[in-house]
């Protein structure tokens, strides 16, 4: 798998969303993608889904263009947004049928998938009835359903307790060992504990993209790191 941004530029009316942005990304990565509020970091992962029109530039996904091999493409991708938008009156079984036929593969993936987020005892419930960690796992199910080349999170483990959120890494750091995840996060300890690689996006120009070793650099922390360049 191979994702390329050429010159990636977005504007929301005179706002320049994102600054003519080039990243290449190839397999097996687990990425951190970060920034402050505002920074793009949304803009960017909707753009390369399809979710959002590309004002200039372009996304090139395994070499073709994502606008003119849209339905390719995202067949490849899974996502998982910030705001997790399950469908709260069905089953949890339920829902991830329905999704399985959406993308046209077989019943005995829902099983094998339940099992790796680990919702088995909760599979027959209804997903308004689950904890907001059993949900998020149900969103990630959805994610990977269809064994996607490309997975991008969108803050992931976001309100779940510290067991849930150890869960949840380490189905993630399962995934990176045979997919390439973008993983969006707030979360510096997240970023140590399972990415290899950083994108530091800041008012819509990347401003650092590289091993988490060397964004560290000269700080003590990842969070140190962070606020320097994100202020200066």
């Amino acid at each position: 798998m191979s994702l390329q941004i050429i010159n990636l530029t977005k504007k929301f009316g005179e706002q320049i969303a994102l600054n003519t942005i080039n990243i290449e990304i190839n397999n097996n990565e687990i990425i951190g993608l970060l920034g402050p509020n505002g920074a793009g970091k949304s803009t960017l992962m909707k753009s390369i889904i399809g979710a959002l029109k590309i004002d200039q530039g372009a996304i090139l996904f395994d070499g073709k263009d994502i606008r003119e091999n849209e339905i390719a493409v995202k067949k490849k991708m899974g996502f998982l947004p910030e705001n997790n938008p399950l469908y709260r009156e069905m089953y949890v079984k339920e829902y991830l049928n329905f999704v399985a036929e959406l993308h046209q593969i077989s019943k005995e993936r829902i099983d094998e998938v339940i099992d790796l987020v680990g919702i088995t005892p909760e599979k027959s419930k209804k997903i308004s009835q689950l904890s907001k960690g059993y949900q998020q796992r149900v969103g990630l199910a959805q994610a990977i359903l269809h064994s996607p080349d490309l997975l991008i999170l969108d803050e992931p483990t976001n309100g779940l307790d510290p067991n849930q959120i150890i869960e949840i890494r380490n189905v993630i750091k399962q995934i990176g060992k045979e997919k390439t995840v973008i993983l969006s996060t707030h979360i510096m300890q997240e970023v140590e504990a399972l990415c290899t690689r950083v994108i530091l996006i800041h008012e819509g120009n990347i401003i650092q993209d590289t091993n988490i070793e060397d964004f560290k650099g000269k700080y003590g922390s990842l969070e140190e790191a962070f606020a320097s360049y994100t202020q200066q």
